[in-house]
């Protein structure tokens, strides 16, 4: 159990992240939704925890500290499914919404918080733009400068750990092919 440990959903949709956190004792503290279903769906299984809004008005400085922030930030743009527009996308460029706000409760709280974030997306987000996407993806988030494979492609599946001064990741699905 992670009894102690806290959670802020940032796209929150129907509440998946916090469902999956709740089951091992993390206790979710605010969402941030803007369809109405999925907002109701998340007030019934989350009473306590305040809705945010729109990602693109919160300040991540002036919001409740957490030690985990998960998003899984629009994909329509990054899916082969989509256009294909990629982070430069209207959708899928909020990914830079939910990077903003991490980047300022860290320095809210002097790097401290969140301690984890989780970011969960399409399979497109590895080849999108020739996988210049996932890897801005993976340079936003360490903010460190992150080469592409020499294979021209992520892998689909291996663990990898990267470092940077925006903190380090390790994800089952960031190996280099």
């Amino acid at each position: 159990m992670n009894a102690g440990l806290t959670l802020g959903s940032l796209f929150d949709g129907i509440a998946g992240f916090p469902l999956a956190a709740g089951r091992h004792g993390v206790k979710t503290v605010w969402t941030s939704e803007i369809e109405p279903n999925c907002i109701d769906i998340a007030g019934r299984h989350f009473p306590d925890a305040v809705n945010l809004g729109d990602i693109t008005g919160i300040k991540g400085g002036e919001i409740p500290v957490v030690d985990i922030i998960s998003f899984g930030s629009p994909c329509q743009d990054l899916s082969v499914a989509g256009k294909q527009t990629g982070l430069d996308g209207s959708r899928s460029g909020l990914f830079m919404e939910a990077v903003r706000i991490i980047r300022e409760m860290r320095e809210k709280t002097d790097g401290e918080y969140p301690k984890y974030i989780i970011w969960e997306n399409v399979a497109g987000a590895f080849s999108s733009n020739k996988g210049e996407d996932f890897r801005r993806v993976l340079e936003e988030i360490t903010e460190a400068s992150i080469p592409m494979p020499t294979s021209g492609k992520w892998a689909s599946a291996g663990l990898v750990g990267i470092e940077g001064p925006g903190g380090g990741l390790a994800d089952s699905r960031m190996a280099a092919a």
